[in-house]
């Protein structure tokens, strides 16, 4: 009897609209793979739902990502699930939970740590790794720890004095400003000068308490996607805007990619070397995504781990593993067989 695994999507973070588009894509890919699969939107009081590859997009949001609705229109905030939840969710002796969240509570940690007090097995990394890796400022310690270049950066709480020509005299311009706890880019901006500093702690204060001001390092877009042991070509991202945003990330057009990436063997191996590197520092399992800056002089800059990656048409690690031979399906397939064992 096929396996039934619940996929987990939507949720209360700023990104959800891009945890109902993995929502979609994963649900149909597993399907395709074989597996009975239900739905489950902890934002969402409804019991999960069977999923058909024909009607299932019907039953959640499927529009692309609209940075203008990012407010949630009011959803309840606290943790994405209660035990009550996850007795629903996992009716019926479920095999797996497939965490398609991104953001907020579905992938700092705590929901993890729900799961493993109900004993419910899941994708991804578990508590702690997935609690360091959405810290920016605790990650980049680790980074700088291990000998993991990472760029220079200072963090600051809401309510600091933070003086514009005191944080250009340390890290230089351009720098960037972005929350300590958020992914896809929400609430980041590229200050080139002190017109844009109040603008952009207001835009990073309002999706966090504590920020990221970090040096910008110019140069080229790479990323690393890791399954379990193996690390997959690597991919250049080729933005048509200045920065790798929301927008060139969810859009279609918005972004070319190069997989693999043309980079010289000896740089190949450097930066997937870094990538596993990141992925062991923080302890992670299953599958992750570790992004890079590359400098004009072959310098390898490690940004974050995404530990919960996206999964939509346009995302990054589908695109990896393809380059590397495994379709859609057989990607999920192997994400669900680490997570089982």
């Amino acid at each position: 009897m096929p396996a039934k695994i619940i996929v987990l999507t939507g949720g209360r973070s700023a990104e959800r609209d891009v945890s109902l588009a993995t929502g979609v894509a994963v649900s149909n890919g597993l399907h395709d793979a074989g597996f009975n699969v239900l739905v489950f939107d902890p934002a969402n009081a409804q019991p999960p739902v069977e999923w058909h590859p024909d009607t299932g997009g019907k039953l959640i949001a499927t529009a692309p990502p609209d940075p203008n609705a990012l407010a949630l229109g009011g959803l309840p905030a606290g943790v994405v699930m209660t035990p009550d939840d996850l007795t629903r969710a996992a009716m019926g002796d479920t095999d797996l939970v497939f965490i398609a969240l991104h953001g907020g509570d579905g992938e700092n940690g705590r929901l993890q740590a729900l799961l493993d007090t109900c004993g419910i097995r899941y994708t991804g990394s578990g508590m702690n790794a997935s609690a360091m890796a959405m810290d920016k400022h605790s990650s980049k310690r680790l980074f700088v720890a291990e000998n993991i270049p990472t760029p220079k950066w200072r963090i600051a709480d809401s309510g600091d004095e933070l003086s514009f020509d005191s944080v250009r005299a340390e890290l230089g311009l351009p720098i960037i400003v972005k929350p300590n706890a958020q992914g896809s880019t929400v609430g980041l901006t590229l200050v080139k000068d002190e017109s844009q500093w109040a603008g952009a702690l207001r835009a990073g204060f309002r999706w966090d308490d504590r920020l990221i001001i970090e040096e910008y390092i110019a140069g080229r877009e790479i990323t690393v996607g890791i399954l379990g042991e193996q690390t997959l070509p690597v991919v250049e991202i080729i933005p048509t805007h200045e920065l790798y945003d929301y927008e060139c990330k969810y859009t279609a057009g918005g972004s070319n990619y190069v997989c693999p990436a043309k980079l010289s063997e000896a740089e190949t191996k450097r930066v997937q070397s870094l990538g596993a590197g990141a992925f062991r520092a923080l302890g992670c399992r299953g599958y992750a995504r570790v992004d890079f800056r590359m400098s004009p002089k072959g310098e390898f800059y490690c940004l974050e781990v995404n530990t919960l990656p996206g999964m939509t048409a346009t995302s990054l690690v589908p695109k990896a593993a393809r380059a590397a031979g495994i379709e859609f399906p057989e990607l999920l397939k192997r994400i669900c067989d680490l997570a089982m064992k």
